[in-house]
């Protein structure tokens, strides 16, 4: 039988990042920023490569798509519609799309001219799929399965709206069944996983259920410059923020993969924008341009999420919400989204990036006890040893405390001590924190919690506006030990 190619093209992540925005890349070991991504450019390298590749091109989308800027949340995703529908994606999961809630995710997935994917989700009251668990795609002479895993974590970190009338699992039981479907009855010759578990936890569920080809993880944020093996499986993810595609070309024989080359794709500035996708981001930014434009400080140092253990863009967050409550400790979630702020003005845009949702600043009374309890659950969702039990974001954001640690230490024991200021926290004291969310906080932690009429954005801008020019550095709050 003669050999048959297909090519792969992943976005994952997006984040409703419509134009170009700034990111950080690594060069000679160095940060440096510079504008990247855009529908309309991501459109443009599409075109090119389905143009390379007539009928042979499978485009996917790994979720985290319609969610994380202003004008996302303000319309519920609804003003992505037709740029996606335009992109022709054949098939996408989800992660964040869930903040609209189930039922208002599904309204608008109905909208979509193509399917939503999961095998994982399923309804409280029967335990069917949610939404369709796989889809089968004839291209370019082969039949192609393509199973959907969209995050475990929804019902287990995130706010409880956001799983209403369903739950979430890992995948581990259903792909295998859903892998035979593939190969016995629907005649596949190759099976594809879109999985939003995340780089490790693909990694680690690809070990445990077999008969995969080609896994295209998102979550995680990583950016591959090489496809990975894990057993017969490529694996593949794409950063985030569109500021990166994947493209995957593949040889097949005998419904095995011979061969294949991977390029990971910068999104880059230079990349002329397609104008039908250039239009449509115009009509879906305009109604709030002048407003998010709008310049509210300065700020001398750049400010981006991309380390683990702090972030300097937490620490304007937690420093805001500390002088607003006169907090002792404040605390956020370890959210990996959010463009870098490039030293210059801040604009409106840049603080709606930073926290989407703009959530009111709420406080509460912890004793030291609980404090290292939440900080330990913290700590074992981000670097449990068990991946398939990690369920980050980064780790979760404080200031006003220094924490010594172990990492490789096991769950419960990792944290060695804490401190306010020169003091060692005491389990049987009382701490007054503030925090925004409730992967801040969790209601169960804590006593006399309380909700302020303030939102974290306005907050933000009352800051700047006092302070002018900020300049945020990192405060070493987690300490390897």
């Amino acid at each position: 039988m003669p050999s048959k190619n297909l090519t792969i093209v992943q976005m994952n992540d997006s984040h409703a990042y419509l134009d170009l925005h700034p990111e950080l890349f690594w060069e000679n070991g160095k940060a440096v920023y510079r504008m990247a991504g855009g529908y309309a450019r991501i459109a443009t390298i599409l075109n090119q490569i389905r143009a390379e590749n007539p009928g042979q091109v499978l485009f996917l989308d790994g979720g985290d798509t319609f969610h994380g800027t202003y004008s996302a949340v303000q319309t519920n995703g609804d003003a992505l519609v037709p740029i996606l529908n335009a992109l022709r994606p054949a098939a996408m999961t989800a992660h964040w799309e869930f903040a609209y809630t189930p039922k208002g995710f599904k309204k608008l997935t109905a909208n979509l001219e193509y399917p939503m994917l999961a095998i994982n989700v399923h309804t409280k009251e029967s335990g069917e799929n949610y939404f369709k668990p796989y889809q089968v795609v004839e291209i370019g002479g082969l039949r192609v399965g393509i199973a959907g895993n969209a995050s475990n974590i929804v019902d287990k970190t995130m706010p409880p709206q956001f799983s209403e009338g369903v739950y979430f699992t890992n995948g581990v039981y259903e792909l295998p069944g859903v892998v035979k479907t593939l190969r016995q009855q629907e005649n596949a010759d190759l099976v594809v996983l879109l999985s939003h578990l995340g780089f490790p936890q693909d990694m680690q569920l690809l070990q445990l259920v077999h008969g995969v080809d080609v896994a295209l993880s998102a979550h995680t944020h990583h950016r591959l410059d090489k496809a990975h093996k894990q057993g017969d499986a490529l694996v593949i993810q794409s950063g985030s923020q569109g500021a990166f595609l994947t493209r995957l070309d593949l040889t097949i024989e005998d419904g095995k993969i011979c061969d294949y080359r991977h390029q990971l794709l910068e999104v880059s500035e230079k990349v002329v924008p397609d104008p039908e996708i250039e239009e449509a981001v115009t009509k879906a930014l305009s109604p709030y341009t002048e407003y998010l434009n709008e310049e509210v400080g300065h700020t001398v140092n750049p400010m981006n999420r991309a380390w683990n253990l702090e972030s300097s863009m937490d620490n304007f967050l937690l420093e805001v919400i500390m002088e607003h409550t006169g907090a002792e400790i404040t605390f956020s979630n370890g959210w990996r989204f959010g463009a870098p702020v490039v030293p210059g003005p801040i604009r409106r845009n840049d603080l709606y990036n930073m926290v989407p949702m703009d959530p009111v600043i709420s406080t509460v009374e912890l004793s030291g006890a609980e404090l290292k309890l939440m900080l330990e659950n913290n700590l074992e969702h981000t670097f449990s040893r068990d991946p398939l039990n990690q369920m980050g974001g980064y780790v979760k954001r404080a200031l006003g405390i220094t924490v010594l640690l172990k990492v490789e230490n096991p769950p419960g024991t990792r944290i060695h001590k804490i401190f306010l200021g020169k003091n060692e926290i005491k389990d049987d004291v009382l701490y007054y924190a503030a925090y925004i969310t409730e992967q801040g906080v969790p209601p169960n932690l804590g006593q006399n919690h309380r909700h302020s009429d303030l939102h974290i954005v306005a907050a933000m801008e009352y800051y700047l506006a006092r302070k002018g020019t900020i300049e945020i550095g990192m405060q070493n709050t987690f300490q390897l030990i």
